[in-house]
């Protein structure tokens, strides 16, 4: 579900109504009075066999102020400017306003694809307004009733073709995970190169240095930066050629996210949509850079941005901002490694990084980090390693045996990489306490050289290869039978 559509018009269009219908859900409030819709509302829209995520906005007003219309408008456009489709509303009945041709011209500016919708068109009486509609430039108009449900089929055919491009994009932008392996572990891994970059994604709360340390890395201010909480508010992607200081250049694609704050605190719609952009950065990712503030790193959202990358299986590199106003950095950075080990111990040995987006210091170190944390991501074993790891594991600490029934493991193999999965056969699978999983996941990381990035561990039964194993009782059966024929 790829394709974003954000219903924009000026006020009592029937914006809402179109937007429950496509929900299936009274999710906006509708009434005859203009203007009840002031924020903004996202549903997971359904249309035919199509999904998409639509965007119900306030209506249009034009007003450029800091009065409340003025700051519906621009949470309006950050909405245009969000969504990959804009379908644009009039009134049908009432005909093309002034206001509608002034929002018109704004749209054909700001929006990759616009779409005219002809709302209230049940009717003759909406027949003048559908016309008038064509002088907007924006094409042929969609007669549409939202209340009544009709022109759905009009509105699907004119989504199809910009859902299935909208498709394509994320197939062509998201990256190769799960690569499945052979027997021997072998399987074609991904190579960095211009038409595949490697691609980065940076996250944290809002105010950390997120748009500020990139602008750094490319060398120039391309994103809007400053001492507001919050300024950044949709994934922006850039391609880069990060070099080291010997010239060496690795392709990349970084996106920068809008913060992420806890749920409680987001409490405008523009901030809900934000981070929902961030999550979808994280998945576009194949490294995920947590950025903290060196003064209050580790709190709860940080946490839950980390853990958030690694259940979707990124490589994950933590670095630690404003680093130049330290004062006790030796101090300050062995209660972070602490901290990290402690909070964060599904990411044990993850890279934690220091460096300072305003003065350019660590940025070096973030770019080796980066890159070793994506080679480890793409990790391979041989499966006779593999088995004489296990033996000794085993041999030094043995897998209980709960309810008196032993758990024996007997073969393990690397199934897949980006991240790293592994699958181990085993008698009686569901029994395996978690700890265990845990103590031979710990295991590979430390032998295996593979700190920090995701490990997926699968145990698997493999059926008791006992062959006489029910046949005392097939026989006996057979026994009865003849003794009872005999009778």
């Amino acid at each position: 579900m790829s394709l974003t559509l954000a219903i924009v018009g000026r006020p009592n269009v029937g914006k809402s109504t179109l937007f429950n219908r496509l929900v299936g859900k009274r999710l906006a409030l509708v009434d005859d009075q203009p203007g009840v819709t002031r924020d903004l509302r996202e549903g997971q829209g359904r249309l035919g066999d199509l999904r998409f995520t639509v965007i119900d906005t306030a209506g249009l007003e034009d007003a450029t102020d800091d009065s409340l219309e003025g700051r519906m408008r621009r949470l309006t456009e950050r909405a245009v400017d969000m969504a990959d489709v804009c379908l644009f509303m009039i009134d049908a009945r009432v005909g093309v306003t002034p206001t509608d041709e002034l929002f018109a011209e704004i749209l054909r500016k700001r929006s990759k694809h616009v779409i005219l919708a002809a709302n209230k068109a049940e009717g003759n009486a909406a027949d003048a307004g559908v016309l008038e509609a064509y002088n907007l430039g924006l094409g042929e108009p969609v007669r549409l009733s939202g209340e009544h449900g009709e022109g759905m089929t009009d509105l699907y055919s004119q989504l199809m073709p910009l859902a299935d491009a909208a498709e394509e994009q994320a197939v062509e932008d998201a990256p190769e995970t799960d690569i499945e392996l052979d027997e021997d572990g072998e399987g074609e891994t991904p190579l960095i190169s211009a038409e595949k970059p490697l691609q980065v994604a940076v996250v944290g709360r809002p105010n950390a240095g997120k748009s500020t340390l990139i602008n750094k890395i490319i060398g120039e201010d391309r994103l809007l930066t400053g001492p507001e909480a919050g300024i950044t508010r949709d994934a922006i992607s850039l391609r880069i050629d990060w070099a080291d200081p010997d010239g060496d250049s690795t392709p990349m694609r970084i996106f920068d996210t809008a913060g992420m704050r806890k749920k409680a605190k987001v409490q405008e719609k523009l901030e809900k949509l934000s981070v929902s952009d961030g999550l979808r950065a994280v998945k576009f990712a194949e490294v995920v850079v947590v950025l903290l503030d060196a003064a209050i790193p580790f709190e709860q959202q940080d946490l839950r941005i980390a853990d958030l990358a690694e259940r979707e299986g990124r490589a994950v590199v933590v670095a630690i901002n404003k680093w130049d106003i330290e004062e006790d950095k030796q101090e300050k950075l062995r209660d972070l490694k602490e901290s990290f080990e402690r909070l964060l111990p599904q990411l044990r040995g993850a890279p934690l990084v220091t460096v300072s987006a305003k003065t350019g210091r660590g940025l070096e170190r973030l770019r080796a980090a980066i890159l070793r944390a994506h080679d480890i991501w793409n990790r391979r074993v041989p499966t006779a390693a593999l088995n004489r790891w296990l033996t000794a594991m085993l041999e030094q600490h043995p897998p209980p045996a709960p309810q008196g029934r032993r758990i024996k493991l007997r073969y393990m193999t690397q199934a897949k990489t980006r991240p790293p999965g592994f699958v181990v056969m085993c008698s009686h699978p569901d029994k395996m306490p978690a700890s265990y999983t845990r103590y031979l996941v710990n295991g590979l990381r430390e032998s295996f050289d593979m700190p920090g990035t995701p490990i997926r561990l699968t145990l698997r039964g493999q059926g008791d290869k006992n062959p006489y194993k029910g046949r005392r009782k097939k026989n006996a059966g057979a026994l009865a039978k003849h003794l009872k024929g005999r009778a």
